[in-house]
């Protein structure tokens, strides 16, 4: 018997119309069911209606909508609230946002319960260190005091599941669980939710990766443009798709058998694999070992008593790309900003271009700051709200005094440059798609010509499509302007992809060190191998790049 048994569900939304269209999907008690797609497919749409969770103005029409064997095409508020969080548990991607910074974990674990449960007092909060301890949170009474913000990402998103899982579900909805976290962190919550499904409850994920569903879900439905493409069992989608539409997902999937090759080109399939379409080769990059643009010797950056950089070493050349992997905590994002001076390190050495940066002041370091520019994870974020793109852009271009036409002239180069039309210019970066507004992130980097590109996490967020154009734009910049590129990413299928060396970094010391293919493909450390082996991968006759 189905939990969830769904017929031509429709939902639109006031100016928009339809946004889904006819979608029909069952799920049965401890089956793993995944809505894959890019955004704006109507994945997370469909999610919520689950939930009664839609949003203000939607209209949600279906023939069939039964969840748990009642209709609920008529349910009123006060129906929704019964059946979230007793009968389906709703886990959403960004845990900082979703949980509540005022109250303390107990706090809201005590609400979750309290609204689901007759536990009070000390029963209470025993269950609350029961869930706690059951989704892998270590010291569960040490976390019952604190707050999301004191808490890593890995943890907080624990805590969202505990949350989620308080009254006993039927049915999790997981909604990108995983975006975002670092591969050991993924992997334990990817086990927490095998276990549950194999407990019996039903689980319905929705993700862009690819590798991730095929861990975990038994059925796939492939979305586009809110319509089902296609569907089918995990291992058929994933080694035999049958539509276009599956075959480029799967085709931009980066591993080290992607390096290379354009991850972004709508190829037709070969004859022989269906999931393998031919593509061109990406333009070659010269690596000059002649010259170091970016020379870290003994860095170190310790706040009070704890040290989260210690004695990190390395040079990278014009046109290199250094890929820097480890998990939350091991230090990666603060050496990039050491290398940036960001920060100031407590001590050792940075050179860019040959220039002291470690030894200069803020104002002494101002006029050179364009050798070196950085390309954050949130583009959005790091944008100026009130800018238009050609602002944003523009204002890069300070550091190099370059003013008036030619400041016209050189941001309208630099957006042909990332293939952005120049009908953005007055359009503000809110009202782009992410794979725009990382493209501007990307140009106003570019604009004062720097020596250096320091990217954290660039494509991390990004349906599997977007960051394959991403990846394929850095690879063309770096081939025409020989930019050296440190790139830091918890994704090892990307590093693998775009980078010729690799520093593998654990509590702020680089443990292991070489060129990626020898590091990641025959790893020494116990701790890279620990990392590699909990990487998700597609099977192995399913990648879409292999020989």
């Amino acid at each position: 018997m189905s939990l969830i048994d769904i017929a031509n569900l429709r939902i639109g939304f006031p100016g928009q119309g339809e946004v889904v269209h006819g979608i029909d999907l069952r799920i049965a008690p401890g089956e793993a069911v995944a809505l894959v797609g890019e955004s704006g497919s109507g994945k997370s749409v469909t999610a919520r209606a689950l939930v009664g969770l839609s949003g203000p103005g939607a209209t949600v029409r279906a023939d069939r909508l039964a969840l748990f064997g009642q209709d609920a095409r008529q349910h009123r508020d006060r129906q929704w609230r019964t059946i979230r969080g007793s009968d389906i548990g709703f886990v959403l991607q960004d845990a900082l946002v979703s949980l509540d910074p005022l109250c303390s974990i107990g706090g809201q674990l005590a609400e979750a319960q309290r609204a689901l449960t007759d536990l009070r007092g000390r029963a209470l909060a025993e269950r609350s260190v029961r869930l706690l301890t059951e989704v892998g949170v270590p010291e569960p009474e040490l976390r019952l005091r604190q707050y999301p913000h004191e808490l890593s990402g890995g943890l907080r998103q624990r805590v969202l599941i505990a949350t989620a899982i308080a009254g006993d579900p039927r049915l999790i909805i997981a909604d990108e669980p995983t975006t975002a976290l670092d591969v050991t962190v993924q992997q334990q919550i990817l086990d927490l939710l095998r276990q549950r499904k194999a407990d019996g409850t039903a689980l319905l994920l929705i993700s862009h990766d690819l590798a991730v569903v095929g861990e975990v879900a038994d059925r796939v439905l492939v979305m586009r443009d809110g319509e089902v493409v296609e569907q089918g069992s995990t291992i058929d989608v994933l080694t035999r798709p049958a539509h276009p539409y599956t075959r480029k997902l799967l085709a931009a999937v980066p591993s080290a058998a992607s390096r290379g090759s354009r991850l972004s080109v709508p190829a037709e399939p070969a004859p022989d694999h269906p999931a393998a379409p031919e593509r061109p080769a990406l333009p070659p990059r010269v690596v000059d070992e002649t010259r170091v643009v970016l020379s870290v010797r003994a860095l170190r950056k310790a706040y009070g008593a704890r040290t989260v950089v210690d004695g990190v070493d390395f040079d990278l050349f014009a046109g290199e790309t250094l890929g820097i992997v480890g998990e939350s905590g091991s230090g990666k994002t603060t050496t990039a900003r050491l290398a940036l001076r960001l920060v100031a390190p407590s001590s050792g050495r940075v050179e860019v271009d040959g220039k002291p940066w470690s030894d200069y002041s803020e104002r002494e370091l101002r006029p050179s700051r364009g050798a070196a520019q950085l390309i954050a994870q949130d583009p959005l974020s790091s944008f100026d709200p009130r800018y238009t793109v050609e602002r944003v852009i523009g204002e890069s271009l300070d550091t190099v005094a370059v003013r008036g036409a030619a400041r016209a002239r050189r941001v309208r180069e630099l957006l042909d440059a990332v293939g952005l039309g120049r009908d953005l210019l007055e359009r503000h970066p809110r009202t782009l798609s992410g794979g725009q507004r990382q493209r501007v992130a990307i140009a106003r980097a570019l604009a004062p010509s720097p020596a250096l590109l320091v990217a954290d996490e660039p494509v991390s967020a990004l349906d599997v499509s977007v960051q394959a154009q991403i990846l394929d734009l850095l690879a063309d910049l770096q081939a025409e302007f020989g930019t050296a590129l440190l790139l830091i990413s918890h994704d090892l299928g990307v590093v693998q992809h775009v980078a010729d060396r690799v520093l593998v970094m654990k509590d702020g010391r680089v443990v292991e060190s070489g060129a990626v293919d020898d590091v990641l493909r025959a790893p020494r450390h116990d701790y890279t191998r620990r990392l590699i082996t909990s990487v998700p991968r597609l099977p192995e006759f399913a990648d879409p790049h292999r020989d």
